[in-house]
């Protein structure tokens, strides 16, 4: 079963989200012959004081 996590700093709407996951889920069936019920997706929405990036915070606080 491929499994497949997404992680973004932010959050994504409910219809960004399935959107991507139509996406994702038809690539792997196209490009990997993967049957799409096998395909799961999770998707880690990380706020971004908890990210950093050249050793500073994205929060940009």
């Amino acid at each position: 079963m491929p499994y497949v996590n997404i992680r973004v700093a932010g959050t994504l709407t409910r219809e960004q989200k399935a959107k991507i996951a139509e996406e994702v889920t038809d690539s792997l069936h196209r490009h990997a012959n993967k049957p799409k019920e096998a395909v799961m997706i999770m998707f880690d929405e990380l706020s971004p004081e908890n990210i950093a990036k050249v050793g500073k915070l994205i929060d940009g606080k």
